[in-house]
């Protein structure tokens, strides 16, 4: 199984979700991350997301910043937006409705959240990275549970 985490600019929410993500899956499982926006390409996550990581025992420290690319489309088996905006831009980006039901959001596994979106922690502080973790957190579990099924 390969999962792909997506988020704008992938340093806050989508590295949360494949290092929490990782932490669940068997080690054959194929868990990454990437943004829609290629500003902050190559850089490591947020230094308050990398903080909130550490402080649940998982190191996101060396993840590098990526942009979604074609080959993504063909790679991964699921691809979990983490707002509207970034699902609708991802889904602008498949060629065919195989690619297209590959792409959710993120929280529609929770089931009662339909159409919720993880906020952005960016402009927050440390207490907005702990609640998106908690979210994220809930959504990697049903996720797991989901594809144990």
């Amino acid at each position: 199984m390969k999962i792909l985490m997506v988020c704008l600019g992938n340093i806050c929410r989508s590295p949360l979700a494949e290092g929490i993500m990782k932490a669940k899956v068997p080690e054959n499982f194929v868990v990454d991350s990437a943004g829609t926006i290629s500003m902050h390409e190559g850089e490591h996550p947020d230094k308050r997301a990398i903080k909130t990581a550490a402080n649940h025992n998982i190191d996101i420290s060396e993840q590098r910043s990526r942009p979604i690319t074609r080959k993504d489309f063909e790679t991964f088996d699921k691809i979990y937006c983490m707002d509207i905006d970034v699902f609708e831009d991802v889904v602008s980006k498949t060629r065919n409705e195989e690619e297209r039901q590959k792409v959710s959001l993120f929280l529609e596994v929770l089931g009662d959240h339909k159409n919720a979106e993880v906020p952005d922690p960016y402009w927050g502080d440390m207490s907005d990275f702990e609640k998106v973790f908690q979210l994220l957190d809930r959504g990697c579990n049903a996720i797991k549970n989901q594809i144990s099924k």
